[in-house]
C-alpha cells in the first residue's frame, strides 16, 4: 500500500473511547494527524451494554479527530475485547490438484478461509484466524511460497467471541454513521504498538492493563502462541478504593492516579491525602500506605491470573523477552516492580513511540494510546496483505497484471474481444437475413414461370 493512505483506528474502552487518525510515513512509521478522546459509559468489562450511550461517544471522539486532522471519517478499524473472548488451536490440510506446480499465496489464503468453517458453539463466531506454522509434505516450512508438494499443512490461531458481542459493536459503528474495515482483537493490535520482532522471537508475554480488562497476548518465534482477556483492569482497582476507603468513585480515581502506588512498602506511614466529605460531611484523611495496600492487592491478583495464562499456553520457559505492560494502567507507579517479583520474569513498560514518527504529538507516546496505534498498524499490515492477494491473483490464473505491459488487465482486453465477436455476429445475422429474403424471391420467380396466370383459364 502507497504511503500517503489515510487509516482510522477506533478503540472502544471501557473508561474511554480513543478515536486515531493516521497514516504511513516515508521511512514506515506512523504519523498521526489527529485524535479525539471522550469518555466511556456504555461499555462494562470490554462488552457494549448501552448502544445509545456507546454511539454518542463514538461520535464525539469522531468529530475531535475529524476536525483536528482536517479528515473526513467515513470508515475505522475497531478493537474487540471483553471475558468473552477466547482461543483455540486448529490444524487445517490442503491436499494439492498438482504436486509439480508451485504453491501459491492463494493456497496458503484459501486454507486459513477454510478454518472460518469449523463448527461452532451456538451464540459464538470467529473473529480471526491466525497462521502460525506450515507443512509440506510432514516438513517444516518458514515459507512455502514457492516450493512444490502435495499437501499442505498449518497450525492456526484461532480467536472467538460471542457473535452479540461483535454484531453489537457493528452496530454501533453503524449508528454513528461508519463502516467498518476490520475488527481487530485489541492485545493483537496492543502488541503491534508496543513490541518489535526481535522480542516476538524470543519470546513475550504483551499484557495490556486497561480500565474494564487485562489483555494479554504472548508471542514466540515471531508468532502468536496464546491470547486471553481477564476481566480486570484500573475500574476494579477505583471500586476498591471506593470501599477500602469509603469515598465517593470521583475522588477514588482521582487518589489512584496521582497518588497511587502498586507497592504499600514504598510509602511512608505518615504520608496521607485529604479527601472532602459529602455535602458537608467532615473531610476524610486516607494514608498513601493505605490506598497501595489496597492497590498492591488487586494487582497481584492481576499477575497471578497472568502466571495462569503463561502456564496454560506451556510457555513459562520460553519467554526470554519477559513481559511488557501497557494500557494505562501500566503508569501505575512500582507496577514494574511488583509485576517482576510476582511473576519472576524481566518486565519494562511498552511505549507506542519507537512506532511513531518524530513529528507526531507527544502525548500520543503514552501506553493509554497502544491499542488505538495498534489498531492503525494492524490494518495498514492487513490492508498491505490483502492487496498483495488480489494482485497476485491474476497471475495466478495465468492473466496479466494491471501492473505490466500496457497497464490494461487481460480480463479488460477479453471484454473488448467480445464486444468486438458480438458485433460481428450482428453483421453476419444481417447478411444471412438478407440471403434468406433474395433466396425467397428467386423462388418466387421461379414458381411465377412455372405457372404462369395467363395460361390458366
Amino acid at each position: 500500500m502507497s504511503e500517503g493512505k489515510i487509516i482510522v483506528g477506533l478503540d472502544i474502552g471501557t473508561t474511554k473511547v480513543a478515536c486515531i487518525v493516521g497514516q504511513k510515513a516515508e521511512n514506515g512509521k506512523i504519523e498521526i494527524l489527529g485524535y479525539g478522546k471522550t469518555i466511556s459509559t456504555g461499555v462494562k468489562r470490554g462488552v457494549v451494554t448501552n448502544i445509545i450511550e456507546t454511539v454518542e461517544a463514538i461520535k464525539l471522539a469522531v468529530k475531535q479527530a475529524s476536525e483536528q486532522s482536517g479528515v473526513e471519517i467515513n470508515r475505522v478499524s475497531v478493537g474487540i475485547a471483553g471475558q468473552h473472548i477466547k482461543s483455540l488451536q486448529h490444524r487445517g490440510v490442503l491436499m494439492r490438484d498438482n504436486h509439480e506446480t508451485e504453491i501459491t499465496e492463494a493456497e496458503l489464503e484459501r486454507l486459513r478461509n477454510d478454518t472460518f468453517k469449523i463448527n461452532m458453539t451456538p451464540g459464538e463466531e470467529i473473529i480471526d484466524v491466525i497462521r502460525q506454522d506450515t507443512y509440506v509434505d510432514g516438513e517444516l516450512a518458514s515459507n512455502p511460497v514457492g516450493m512444490l508438494g502435495n499437501k499442505i499443512e498449518a497450525n492456526f490461531h484461532v480467536i472467538i467471541g460471542q457473535t452479540s458481542a461483535a454484531k453489537n459493536i457493528l452496530k454501533c459503528i453503524e449508528k454513528a454513521g461508519l463502516e467498518m474495515d476490520y475488527m481487530i482483537l485489541e492485545p493483537i493490535a496492543s502488541a503491534q504498538a508496543v513490541l518489535d520482532e526481535e522480542e516476538k522471537d524470543a519470546g513475550v508475554v504483551l499484557v495490556d492493563i486497561g480500565g474494564g480488562t487485562t489483555d494479554i497476548a504472548i508471542f514466540k518465534d515471531k508468532k502468536i502462541q496464546h491470547t486471553a482477556v481477564i476481566p480486570f483492569g484500573g475500574n476494579i482497582i477505583t471500586e476498591d478504593i471506593c470501599t477500602g476507603c469509603s469515598i465517593i468513585r470521583h475522588y477514588a480515581e482521582e487518589v489512584k492516579v496521582k497518588f497511587g502506588s502498586a507497592l504499600a512498602s514504598k510509602n511512608r506511614d505518615d504520608e496521607v491525602v485529604s479527601i472532602p466529605g459529602i455535602r458537608g460531611r467532615e473531610p476524610k484523611e486516607i494514608s498513601f500506605k493505605n490506598l497501595a495496600n489496597i492497590i498492591q492487592a488487586r494487582l497481584e491478583e492481576i499477575f497471578e491470573l497472568v502466571n495462569y495464562e503463561i502456564q496454560k499456553a506451556k510457555s513459562e520457559n520460553q519467554l526470554i523477552a519477559g513481559i511488557v505492560l501497557t494500557g494505562g494502567g501500566a503508569l501505575m507507579n512500582y507496577i514494574q516492580q511488583l509485576a517482576e517479583f510476582k511473576t519472576g520474569l524481566e518486565v519494562r513498560i511498552g511505549y507506542p513511540s519507537e512506532h511513531l514518527n518524530s513529528t507526531t504529538m507527544k502525548e500520543m507516546a503514552s501506553p493509554m494510546y497502544s491499542t488505538g496505534i495498534g489498531l492503525v498498524i494492524e490494518t495498514i499490515a492487513r490492508m498491505e496483505h490483502d492487496e498483495h492477494l488480489n494482485a497476485i491473483k491474476p497471475i495466478e490464473m495465468g492473466q496479466t497484471s494491471p501492473e505490466v505491459g500496457t497497464g490494461m488487465a487481460k480480463d479488460t482486453a477479453s471484454e473488448t474481444i467480445v464486444a468486438e465477436t458480438n458485433d460481428e455476429t450482428e453483421e453476419t445475422t444481417t447478411r444471412k437475413k438478407k440471403k434468406k429474403v433474395l433466396d425467397l424471391k428467386k423462388i418466387v420467380t421461379s414458381f411465377t414461370e412455372i405457372f404462369n396466370p395467363d395460361d390458366i383459364d
